[in-house]
This record gives structure tokens, sequence and C-alpha cells, in this order.
């Protein structure tokens, strides 16, 4: 995408209801796939189990009234635990530490001399993005004297990402097509996700949850992607789950957009009827079993990230399509966890 063509001019509200109504019955398809269905809790009870494995906000767009949140730094507490934005480059630079700790130190991302010397993982989009932030209260503060950063996720909106050259995601996935058959809606990138392992509980996760989700309704947002990650680069070896996703979580026509013809890595390496679903179900990422669990689709193609070891796939996730048990639970207007 090019950041120095306008954005398109947006709909009313009527010719965007007509679009979310248009899109509904192949979103309804996908939805009612047998496979898609063992994956979604039986119950909104469970949805909150649930939210330990995964960070999608749960809210569906034509159910949610049209209303703003003030734009206040602080989203949401639970006991000592607040998730709130950045709003400092000191803020953004806490964010970057415990990215680099939890992808460099603890993961399998390698890190060059300059990464290493700061001891944070940066790049250019941090300036450009916002910065969620989950603090504990009750924590040892660090050597700076504030509050340690447990938990952060990056956001991105696509009036921002536009006037900046495009998503991060355009960099392993052709987004462009897919943009541009959903031209009347609002795009929010996902990404650099991570949570300090003390803190992997639901409690900490769903607090992100409610973060993401209150910055949804915040902006009136309508579909939101990212990249998720398997660990390893070898295909070979996540044969099995690559092909699941293949043949029974690929986005329909109008939502589909493939992975860059020079990094593409093929993902229907198993025949449909050979894939043993339950397996495939184990060796599935929480994060990506999560997004499937609320309605999200999977691009075309795979790409292996060598910096950071992973082998990514693109999920695309339409407001419209999340479940109303995750709704239900959290809020129509993002008040469970309200500061």
């Amino acid at each position: 995408m090019s950041g120095n063509k306008p954005a398109p001019a947006k709909p009313d509200a009527n010719s965007r209801l007509l679009e979310r109504q248009a899109v509904r019955s192949p979103l309804e398809a996908f939805r009612q796939n047998p496979l898609v269905q063992m994956l979604r809790p039986a119950h909104a009870k469970s949805a909150a189990t649930a939210a330990a494995t995964w960070l999608m906000p749960g809210l569906r767009g034509e159910a949610v009234p049209n209303m703003l949140q003030p734009a206040s730094a602080q989203l949401g507490k639970i006991g000592s635990l607040e998730v709130r934005l950045a709003q400092t480059k000191s803020d953004v630079k806490r964010a970057q530490k415990l990215r680099y700790k939890v992808f460099y130190k603890n993961g399998s991302a390698i890190a060059d001399a300059a990464t290493m010397f700061a001891q944070r993982d940066k790049d250019s989009f941090d300036k450009i993005c916002d910065h969620l932030m989950v603090i504990d209260h009750a924590a040892k503060p660090t050597m700076s004297g504030k509050q340690p950063v447990v938990g952060t996720y990056r956001l991105l909106r696509q009036d921002v990402a536009e006037k900046h050259g495009g998503f991060y995601t355009g960099d392993e996935f052709d987004i462009t097509g897919l943009m541009q058959r959903q031209s009347g809606l609002k795009f929010l990138e996902l990404g650099r996700s991570c949570v300090l392992p003390p803190y992997r509980t639901k409690r900490t996760v769903e607090l992100l949850w409610h973060g993401v989700w209150s910055y949804v309704r915040r902006h009136n947002l309508d579909v939101m992607i990212g990249c998720a990650s398997f660990e390893g680069t070898n295909p070979d070896r996540l044969a099995l789950p690559l092909s699941f996703l293949h043949h029974f979580a690929a986005a329909p026509e109008g939502w589909r957009a493939s992975a860059h013809p020079s990094r593409r890595v093929e993902m229907n390496r198993i025949a449909k009827e050979e894939i043993d679903t339950k397996a495939a179900l184990r060796m599935l990422p929480p994060l990506i079993k999560g997004y499937l669990r609320v309605g999200a689709f999977v691009g075309d193609g795979a790409v292996v990230d060598h910096q950071f070891g992973t082998t990514d796939v693109l999920i695309v996730m339409p407001v419209s399509a999340i479940s109303g048990r995750y709704l239900d639970h959290f809020g129509a207007g993002a008040t469970r966890h309200a500061a």
C-alpha cells in the first residue's frame, strides 16, 4: 500500500450496514463449519476461561451501538493490574523492553547488534502505532522506579498506516486487494503481543483483550488483521496444522489475501481427507486457536520469518463475524473491566 494515495471516501451508516449484510452469508457458512464449531466454547462462561489463550476483542459490529468512549489513556483494571495506552516515549521503551525479554531472551528471535545493545525490540512502526500496556501496580518497582509492564500489544489503525506507507503485515502478505474489496470498512492491525510467563493467566490476558476491545469501540473499527505465528521455520514439521488451516479455516473469497509470491510457503501440504483433525487442533498455538474460536479466517499461504524463528499465517477478523457470546461476556460498551 502507498501512503501517498488519499483514503477512500467512507459510506454513510446505511451503506455500511448493507455491506455487512452482503458478506454475512459466507461468514455464516464459515462459522457453521463442523470443524470450526469444535473450536467454539459451549457457553458464555467458557468464553472467560478461553480468554487466557487469546487476545481478540469480542464484539459484533451490527449489534454494538454507535457510541464513542472518552479519549483517556486508562482502559481498564482488574485488581492490581491496569491496561492503558502508552503516553510517552518512555512508555513505549518499556513495552519494547518487555518484547525484547519475551521474544529474544526467552524466545527464538535472533537479535542483531543494535537490538542486543539496546535490549529493546523496536522498529520503525513503533513510532506510528499505539501501544497497549498491562501494568502491575502491586509488583516491585523496576530500577527506574516505575511499576513493571507485564503485557503489551501494538495497534495500528488504517488511517494512520495509509499516511506512513502501509501496515507491517503488508511486508509478508499482499493485503491490497482485500482492503480494496472492503474499502468501506476500517481496518486495525494487531501485532507484537506478548505477556511475561508468570502473568500468562486468565486475568492478565483478559485485561489485554479488554484493552483491544475498548480501542476498537473508541475508533469504530470494522476489521482486525495481523500475523499469527507457529514456532519454528521448517514448514514440513508444521504440515498438519498448516494443512488444517488451509482446508478448514480459509477466508471466503471476499476476505482472502495471499502471502507475497517471493515469500510464500504452501500451506496445502496434506490432502483434506488425510488430516487427523484432533491432532491438528492440538498442534495449533493457543493464540491461533483462540482467533478461530471467535470467528477469524486465515489467509492463503504462510511466510517464514527467520529473524523471529517463526512461520506466520495471516489472520483476518471481521468484527461482524465475532460470536455474540463474547459480546455478552464483556458487554457491548466495553464496560466489564472499565477503570
